[in-house]
């Protein structure tokens, strides 16, 4: 929870002000973090979730098991329906671990995310 905290202070969201960090654990002990990253044409947004497997896939990891999430709003911080499909594709088994204002609640993408699409 502490990387995806400090990968939040790295969140580039002058539009939003909503700050995103993630951090991701891979089965060899290895975290990857990532930070949301804004764009004036939201489209470009990439949210932190994606930017931590993204780089935990580029540096040659494959299997996670756990996904810390933490944020500055006033939400709790769950992933879009995006990275739900993402990470289900990648990480399928994936617990995650929502910070909220110091709360952290545990669940599972599976049950986060039901009904994945799929060929």
């Amino acid at each position: 929870m502490s990387a995806s905290r400090q990968a939040a202070k790295r969140a580039y969201a002058p539009y939003s002000k909503y700050r995103v960090g993630a951090a991701l654990l891979g089965r060899s002990e290895k975290i990857s973090t990532g930070c949301n990253i804004e764009n004036i044409s939201y489209g470009a947004t990439v949210c932190a979730e994606r930017v931590a497997l993204w780089k935990a896939l580029s540096e040659g990891q494959k299997h996670f098991t756990w996904l810390a999430i933490s944020s500055s709003g006033k939400t709790k911080p769950y992933p879009c329906g995006i990275c739900r499909q993402v990470l289900q594709e990648f990480c399928p088994d994936l617990n995650l671990l929502i910070d909220h204002g110091g709360q952290t609640e545990i669940i599972a993408l599976k049950d986060l995310f039901p009904k994945p699409f799929s060929n």
